[in-house]
């Protein structure tokens, strides 16, 4: 069996901060995510780039690119961003609290820097222009990130669990929530909550598709308050092929914007550069 992924302190903190939220409303009917087909309806769209299933048709899970330059010339590295928020967390956001960032998506727009959105369906029901908006710029993508936010595990960082029979209709309900916000291509990718997962929830989650986007580099910045602390362990962390992790909160993650505008020119001046998941999974298929 996979092993329980575990990750840093700062995801824990982040899954600690969740757990006193839970979903509510009526499920939706479960549907398929988004496959390649479904998102090129004429020849003029590229297939989306996924990976094979794995041993026993389970959900392929990708953490890496390839580790050396890309074809279209440089080292690739892809900056994604988590766009948590639950259920429960209305009352919070009609409170004051921001779950959103736009400084942070204004910055990457300015910069000319292609990122990865992995939303949950909540976040998109509470901000559906911000989540429209960053769905139709072709700087960006879109890719699930579940409805709730609940973890797909036991003993995930303190976050509640959606049951194995629910698991599926939570990430296919997130894809209804893109849809009715007016998302026009959200991915057939899927990061885990917490990014917690063993063989259960890859077999439950196989009849829909997805591929499991994953990391290998931390960035640290959920409630951190040091930027230039986030940055080092940004650019230490990097090698070619990098998935890192940030997060689009400014409430749980108040320094990512600083962090980008930090990170980008170093990483360029080191010779990377940037692109979406889906690049880097092309590049893995030998496809970019």
């Amino acid at each position: 069996m996979i092993s329980l992924v575990r990750r840093t302190t700062a995801l824990c903190l982040l899954g600690a901060a969740l757990t006193a939220c839970g979903t509510t409303g009526t499920e939706v009917a479960p549907r398929p995510a988004p496959s390649a087909p479904a998102q090129s309806p004429s020849a003029s769209r590229t297939p989306t780039p996924t990976l094979a299933p794995g041993p026993a048709g389970l959900t392929p899970v990708f953490e890496h690119g390839p580790r050396t330059g890309g074809t279209k010339g440089g080292k690739l590295v892809a900056l994604t961003f988590d766009a948590d928020m639950t259920a429960d967390q209305g009352p919070r956001a009609a409170s004051g609290e921001r779950f959103d960032n736009p400084g942070l998506i204004s910055a990457l727009r300015e910069l000319k820097v292609p990122a990865t959105v992995f939303m949950t369906g909540r976040w998109a029901e509470e901000y559906p222009d911000e989540a429209r908006s960053i769905g139709r710029d072709p700087r960006f993508e879109i890719a699930n990130h579940s409805y709730s936010h609940y973890a797909y595990t036991d003993d995930c960082y303190g976050l509640p669990t959606v049951s194995a029979d629910r698991m599926r209709s939570d990430l296919e309900r997130a894809y209804t929530a893109f849809e009715k916000a007016g998302v026009p291509h959200p991915m057939p990718y899927f990061r885990f909550p917490g990014g917690c997962y063993d063989k259960a929830a890859l077999e439950e989650l196989s009849a829909t598709g997805v591929t499991a986007v994953q990391w290998d580099v931390v960035s640290g910045d959920a409630f951190a308050t040091d930027a230039d602390a986030v940055t080092r362990q940004v650019l230490d962390g990097v090698r070619p092929g990098s998935v890192v992790v940030m997060h689009c909160t400014r409430s749980a993650a108040p320094v990512t914007e600083q962090v980008v505008r930090a990170v980008v020119p170093e990483l360029r001046r080191q010779g990377y550069r940037f692109a979406k998941v889906s690049e880097l999974i092309g590049a893995a298929n030998g496809h970019a």
